[in-house]
């Protein structure tokens, strides 16, 4: 058994509601707090110095000076298993060309592709801890990440197998999505729907025979995947045994109504969703999931997280980091962006990048200090929680830990 603390604040996140508006006021802040943790699980938070006395026989970590710890955060969409650079697309686009003229000039989806596909397992796997190492020392100890750049059964079999491996060797917990219908490969011979159909006969059975992922995603859009093929892929893929979640309005709306009827367990994008389309996403159990990062890639406009909170939806918020529209990769920066855009309060920043982000990824026991769940952490030299958002992601971590170990 393990104790830790002093904490001038300490935010377990407990007691707030999985779904609508947040105040400031809501979140319990435990002043002088501990965190009393063991085999990797809390056991109990409070004051530090009632545990110590209620729990002698504890292995006591006692801490100098202001800290705060709240847990560890959780992002639930990436894409940071690929291969290749795109910078130049970046260059292109703040130059003013259109992601068509990108595509024409071997920039775009299909640039990724073909890096990915030429990379060995080993260097994708390199690449891969590297990035989920920087994800853990900005606080991040659980990561969704999607296939999507192999578009054909080896190469998205490689990338899955990557991310199996990488889950071998990282304290994180990694969570695989099957992105295989991302968009139509240049060099598949047929038309999207038989694209679709391939993924269902070919890649989807190999999928679930190797257990590489529980997850199967879609990107509906203009570019890549139409409403009605997609909601047919998506129900087979369901009836299959895989949870559904999609890229949805990203450039125009509509497609998340489609991930609602589809019991999709998330919509993420959504920075083209109208006002009919947000209502119809925050009355269903769809988690809606904004991705800052894509529009500050992109130069977009954000998701309407204010009016999703404001009508009573769940918001989850994630980095989309990828080597195209997202590259940051900093969660917290693009969060506390996001919260000047959108006006919304540190509670519902913490609460979208923790156990409202578990929630679209269907873990439990993981984004709150709370008895039996995950000993996953963060600590920060300061005095005021509020300045971990204030900051934009200055503020890092002084220490983070997964399951109870200092990473």
């Amino acid at each position: 058994m393990k104790l830790i603390g002093p904490f001038t604040q300490l935010l377990p996140l407990t007691n707030l509601p999985l779904r609508g508006k947040l105040d400031d006021n809501q979140l319990h802040v435990i002043q002088e707090g501990g965190i009393l943790y063991h085999s990797g699980k809390i056991i109990k938070t409070g004051n530090f110095k009632s545990l110590k006395s209620e729990n002698p026989e504890a292995e006591i970590t006692e801490l100098n000076g202001d800290k705060v710890a709240l847990p560890s955060f959780v992002d639930s969409h990436t894409h940071i298993c690929f291969g290749g650079n795109r910078s130049h697309d970046f260059a292109m686009r703040n130059a003013g060309k259109t992601y068509l003229e990108i595509a024409e000039n071997g920039g775009g989806i299909w640039s990724s592709v073909l890096h990915t596909r030429k990379a060995s397992e080993e260097e994708l796997l390199r690449t891969l801890l590297e990035r989920i190492n920087f994800l853990i020392s900005i606080g991040i100890s659980t990561i969704e990440i999607k296939s999507g750049y192999g578009l054909d059964k080896e190469s998205e079999l490689k990338m899955l197998r990557t991310i199996r491996k990488a889950k071998e060797i990282t304290s994180a917990t990694l969570i695989p999505t099957c992105l295989s219908a991302h968009l139509k490969p240049k060099d598949f011979e047929g038309t999207d729907k038989e694209y679709l159909e391939y993924i269902l006969h070919h890649i989807l059975p190999q999928v679930q025979e190797e257990n590489l992922a529980q997850r199967v995603d879609i990107f509906i859009e203009k570019t890549a995947f139409q409403p009605e093929e997609s909601k047919d892929f998506l129900n087979k893929a369901k009836d299959l045994g895989f949870d559904i979640t999609v890229h949805a309005d990203q450039f125009t709306p509509g497609s998340s109504r489609i991930a609602v009827d589809v019991g999709a367990v998330s919509a993420d994008h959504l920075e083209a969703t109208s006002e009919e389309d947000i209502l119809y996403l925050a009355n269903s159990e769809t988690v809606a999931t904004a991705l800052p990062g894509a529009s500050l890639g992109l130069g977009e406009p954000f998701a309407p997280a204010r009016k999703i909170l404001d009508n009573n939806g769940i918001l989850a918020i994630a980095s989309d980091w990828n080597p195209g529209s997202a590259p940051m990769g900093d969660l917290i920066t693009q969060a506390g962006i996001l919260a000047a855009h959108q006006k919304l309060s540190s509670a519902e920043i913490l609460a979208g990048i923790t156990f409202r982000a578990a929630h679209a990824l269907r873990l439990t026991h993981c984004g709150k200090l709370e008895k039996n769940y995950r000993a996953d952490f963060n600590i920060y030299n300061t005095d005021d929680f509020q300045n971990i958002i204030y900051r934009q992601g200055a503020l890092k971590p002084s220490a983070v830990y997964i399951n109870g170990e200092k990473q």
